[in-house]
């Protein structure tokens, strides 16, 4: 059983000219213990009736109403049970109503005595989806909200009386005798007692402790609100500082920032972008969008023209604007601004350069897009810049771990080619010169050596000695191509007249007995080239020489040109010898490469030619590489190369 109409609603049906006044739970408390206190002071007996929301707020005042209850048989106390709370007869009348009963969400006090009269009777205000945050929470007891009426008035007092005494008559019919009694005794006619000046009036002070009270709580709740939102906004930053510090990512880093931030402000969108000074646009990766709102990821951003950016180079700070609409920096130059306020439906815009030591990295963008503009507080922006401040120390940080990796990198790239420049010049060095030293003892102290050995001896030497030659020449070239102070000279060329060059060259170096065979496949109607000839040259005895080595006798070496289009043409240098593992087809081209090893070859050479053919080629903006199925399944080098035209020539005179 339960009763959902209210008493407050009921009573104002008798008084509708009776105006509800806001109380906060302090001040009725305040009030209830008052009218209490004024029981517990006298000696007369007095008609008490109190209805408290719950059980555990009762449990608060039991104590009291213990002596309220031997002062007076016309006590009546009504709470919703919870744990022990149950109609009773004891002290004083219990009455337990329905946990869904409209009294739940009310406050009533009701004295009445032959002297005097007071009532107060309210029921609380729920706070709205707005207030019900973390902040209002915090607050939630005493700052608890009633709307009602105190007064000392008796037939408000009678008749709120009247209506709480039939509403415990229907949860408790064995108390109706009781019930009318009291009826009987205190809401009967006493205009003959008011007409005496026995009558108490305790409005002015009440009123002035009501007033005091309301003041006192109105300051409370306000400095609760400042604290609150000053801990709201530490642990907004706190959390960005927190999350961003957890990654060495900066995208990573600008999409926690991005979305800490949207999040923790509420607005429509919120942009960073990474930026420097100079650049022309800025693109849109990352972004948090609320409900509704159109995103711009992805979109260019333009900077060089845009006053507001170029007002953010000068001053080094944020930019607020509360209302697009009126704001002069955008009427003074609305052609850029305009078209992205439409684009994005801007409404308050709030822009945050993210510095570090003054240097520009990025910027923070706050979109507000409702229809009416919003203001940005001082607070709010200064909580913003302090954001950015901590995403650009991020950024400097991963970056900086970046360039670290990138170094690391490169010192082992460093320290794997000196193991190998050791290795491979120790090797290539003292093999030859141990050769050397053996044949000029020799001839030195065998002076009866027949002719014919002297010139074995002598070959020898002499052979070992160009090999020496080339190692020298080989690092000399490499080192000059890598430091770029070879001076090139680019002229037209014929390709057939260079490949016969260098093919003339192998066969003055190589035994023509272990030479493979070379076959040559070249149209009649081939274009000139454009290039160095001496270095061309050298490019293709390279590839020629290294295909010689992994080619038995017995096996073939094809040079095929393809002509691409009308600006490049492609040569081949494919073999059927020992080929290459797939997985190191990128590797052959490092300096020092050795697939086998540097000493564990049955080939000899640095390791350099490949290495010196990348540089070659790509000084001529051209391309090679690698192709192989794998072992003994022969190789392929490629590369490009630019044919002759005026524009090839114009080229290298600016070059």
């Amino acid at each position: 059983m339960s009763n959902q109409n209210s008493i407050i609603t009921e009573l104002l049906q008798f008084f509708p000219d009776r105006r509800l006044q806001m109380y906060f739970k302090s001040s009725l408390t305040a009030l209830s213990h008052a009218m209490e206190d004024q029981v517990l002071a006298g000696n007369e007996e007095a008609l008490i009736i109190a209805s408290f929301q719950k059980e555990k707020f009762y449990r608060q005042e039991a104590h009291r109403y213990l002596r309220i209850g031997k002062k007076s048989r016309h006590v009546y106390v009504l709470a919703a049970p919870e744990t022990e709370f149950k109609h009773n007869s004891d002290v004083y009348e219990k009455i337990a109503f329905a946990p869904d009963d409209s009294l739940a969400m009310e406050w009533h006090l009701i004295v009445i005595s032959p002297n005097y009269a007071n009532c107060l009777i309210c029921r609380e205000k729920p706070y709205s989806n707005s207030e019900n945050s973390s902040e209002s929470l915090m607050m939630m007891d005493n700052s608890r909200r009633f709307e009602g009426i105190w007064t000392y008035d008796r037939d408000i007092s009678v008749k709120a009386a009247e209506l709480l005494l039939y509403r415990i008559a229907e949860y408790r019919p064995e108390l109706q005798a009781k019930i009318q009694d009291a009826i009987a005794s205190y809401c009967a006619d006493f205009c003959a007692l008011e007409e005496t000046n026995n009558i108490i009036n305790p409005d002015p002070f009440v009123q002035r402790l009501v007033t005091y009270l309301q003041a006192g709580q109105y300051k409370l709740i306000k400095a609760n609100r400042f604290l609150s939102a000053k801990e709201k906004k530490e642990r907004l930053l706190n959390s960005v500082t927190g999350a961003i510090r957890r990654s060495l990512d900066p995208e990573e880093i600008l999409q926690v920032a991005v979305d800490k931030l949207g999040e923790g402000f509420g607005v429509c969108r919120c942009l960073i972008y990474r930026c420097q000074e100079n650049d022309l646009n800025a693109h849109i990766n990352h972004e948090f969008l609320n409900e509704n709102i159109n995103s711009v990821k992805g979109q260019v951003w333009p900077l060089r023209n845009n006053p507001l950016f170029q007002e953010i180079l000068s001053l080094r700070e944020s930019i607020s604007i509360d209302d697009v609409t009126i704001d002069p920096r955008i009427q003074k130059d609305p052609t850029i601004l305009s078209k992205l306020i439409k684009s994005c439906c801007i409404v308050s815009w709030l822009i945050v350069p993210i510095l570090y030591q003054g240097k520009l990295l990025g910027m923070m963008e706050l979109h507000h897009c409702d229809s009416n503009p919003i203001t940005w507080k001082p607070e709010d922006i200064a909580l913003v810049d302090a954001i950015a401040t901590q995403v650009g120390v991020a950024l400097i940080q991963a970056e900086s771990y970046a360039h670290l990796e990138d170094l690391n990198e490169q010192l082992e790239a460093l320290d794997r080619t000196r193991s190998n420049l050791v290795a491979i010049t120790g090797h290539e060095l003292r093999t030859p010169l141990s050769t050397i030293q053996v044949c000029l003892e020799s001839l030195a102290n065998e002076p009866d050596m027949s002719e014919e050995l002297r010139q074995v001896m002598l070959t020898t030497a002499l052979h070992d000695a160009e090999r020496m030659r080339k190692l020298v020449q080989d690092f000399l070239t490499l080192s000059q191509l890598e430091s770029g102070r070879v001076e090139w000279n680019p002229e037209p060329l014929s390709l057939e007249e260079c490949i016969e060059l260098s093919l003339c060259q192998i066969r003055s170096r190589k035994d023509k007995n272990s030479l493979p065979k070379i076959r040559i496949n070249l149209s009649q109607t081939l274009p000139l080239v454009q290039a160095d000839g001496e270095w061309l040259v050298e490019v293709l005895s390279k590839l020629l020489d290294n295909a010689c080595k992994f080619t038995n006798g017995n096996g073939e070496i094809v040079i095929n040109v393809e002509e691409k289009n009308n600006n490049i043409l492609k040569v081949t240098i494919s073999d059927n010898g020992r080929g290459i593992e797939p997985d190191r087809l990128d590797k052959v081209f490092d300096r020092f490469y050795q697939e086998e090893g540097a000493l564990r070859r049955s080939a000899g050479g640095t390791g350099l030619g490949l290495a010196i053919c990348r540089q070659i080629v790509h000084n001529w903006g051209g391309k090679i590489w690698a192709e192989s199925q794998g072992k003994n399944q022969g190789s392929e080098f490629h590369f490009t190369i630019p044919v002759f035209n005026n524009d090839s020539i114009s080229s290298s005179k600016n070059n």
